[in-house]
């Protein structure tokens, strides 16, 4: 028996078989996690650069030779701007970065489905409108259906459906789904 006994609380070592299989099991989780690291840190790069209109942007292993053991910083240069670590950008700065992120992982994994919740509330109007121009490419791209709640007039007239809450009466909620292109055709 390897690790603690029962019977006694004198620690055994793991058998030799076992430490060997420890140690390729390392090896292999740090080849995988130098991988994908690459593959999300190519597309942050591409979609900051996007989003911005230029600039650049990476993600940079910290703290530690061994990728297991590092911390990560985001590094972003907006255009006109010095290289800085995300924490010293501007609020619409740092979740246009956030995004390009979030969006990399997801352009490198695709998930069924993505639930965003106002994650446009610190941007600008133009901001708002690279972030639905962002939008409209990641679901061109992935077949991953994104959900996003907001109270953003720019954002909501974007979307391909709405749903919402009312209370046309005190106390009594009711929900509305609007299909905006349907909307669209009717009116047309």
């Amino acid at each position: 028996m390897t690790g603690w006994s029962r019977k006694s609380a004198i620690w055994k070592p793991p058998s030799p078989a076992c430490a060997r299989a420890l140690r390729a099991s390392t090896v292999k989780g740090r080849a995988r996690l130098l991988t994908a690291f690459e593959t999300v840190n190519g597309h942050f790069a591409a979609l900051f650069t996007h989003l911005f209109g230029g600039g650049t942007a990476k993600l940079v292993l910290v703290e530690s030779d061994d990728p297991l053991e590092a911390g990560l910083e985001i590094m972003a240069q907006p255009p006109g701007k010095r290289l800085a670590t995300l924490s010293l950008l501007s609020g619409g700065e740092q979740t246009l970065t956030a995004l390009a992120l979030i969006f990399a992982v997801f352009l490198a994994n695709p998930a069924p489905i993505c639930v965003l919740d106002e994650v446009d509330a610190p941007l600008d109007d133009a901001n708002v409108g690279r972030f639905c121009d962002l939008l409209d490419e990641m679901t061109r791209r992935t077949e991953t259906r994104f959900l996003i709640i907001t109270h953003n007039a720019i954002s909501m007239a974007r979307m391909d459906r709405l749903f919402g809450v009312t209370m046309a009466e005190q106390g009594v909620s009711q929900l509305v789904s609007v299909d905006l292109r349907r909307a669209e055709a009717m009116v047309a």
